[in-house]
């Protein structure tokens, strides 16, 4: 291996090791305007989240409605019985906005991170509505409210992008990243139109090449397990 390579494979064994194995997410954390964030959470028991392919359709759909204006989404990740998103939270300026458009009352700084979880609290409970009603089943469907972890470098930012993009492979439900349809790994080599940050992602790895070369690595997550 060469000594960039080893580099790198040592920079993500150690996030995922260190952050995620140490007992990282916190789950009480507030969400501040202007952070990035790794956000996820998994169904409860031996339940799914996603039966269909119309249900990672709707889940994708309530995202958009309930976090797209309070955040913007570097990546994503659905799989059957969890998921992962990279976001990062807007402004208070825009958050302020949408809060006094939506409940035409007057926004202070200090209620923003309750804000923001009211919203993450809007996206699963309307999923789960839905889902309880279409399956006809009853009770919670995710075993947390949320887990959140916050990025705090270009180095976990890196690192968290091909985590996301590598935990369909490590959990059995592909041989490559490519060919999971439900994340946004095809969707950064694309041309095509995208609501995510892609330019950003791309930037950070400088360019396609790049990003394809830093997601080609043979890392492992067992170390990550715990976090899903």
């Amino acid at each position: 291996m060469k000594k960039t390579e080893r580099s790198r494979h040592n920079t993500i064994s150690v996030y995922v090791h260190h952050l995620y194995f140490s007992g990282v997410p916190n789950y009480h954390i507030p969400i501040f305007p202007d952070e990035r964030n790794h956000v996820l959470s998994r169904a409860i028991g031996q339940e799914k989240l996603f039966r269909q392919e119309t249900n990672y359709e709707f889940f994708i759909s309530r995202f958009h409605k309930y976090i797209s204006p309070i955040a913007d989404t570097y990546c994503y990740s659905l799989l059957p019985n969890h998921f992962h998103f990279l976001i990062r939270i807007k402004a208070e300026a825009a958050i302020r906005t949408y809060y006094e458009q939506l409940k035409c009352k007057e926004f202070t700084a200090e209620i923003a991170p309750d804000f923001i979880m009211q919203c993450f609290s809007n996206l699963l409970n309307s999923y789960a509505k839905s889902y309880n009603g279409k399956y006809h089943r009853k009770g919670s469907l995710f075993i947390d409210y949320l887990r959140r972890v916050v990025v705090k470098n270009d180095s976990q930012f890196g690192a968290t992008i091909f985590y996301i993009h590598k935990n369909p492979v490590h959990h059995g439900y592909c041989d490559k990243m490519e060919h999971w349809r439900w994340s946004s790994f095809n969707a950064m080599l694309s041309d095509k139109p995208t609501a995510l940050l892609r330019q950003e992602v791309l930037d950070l790895f400088g360019g396609r090449k790049g990003f394809l070369q830093y997601h080609n690595q043979p890392i492992y997550l067992k170390d990550a397990a715990d976090l899903e």
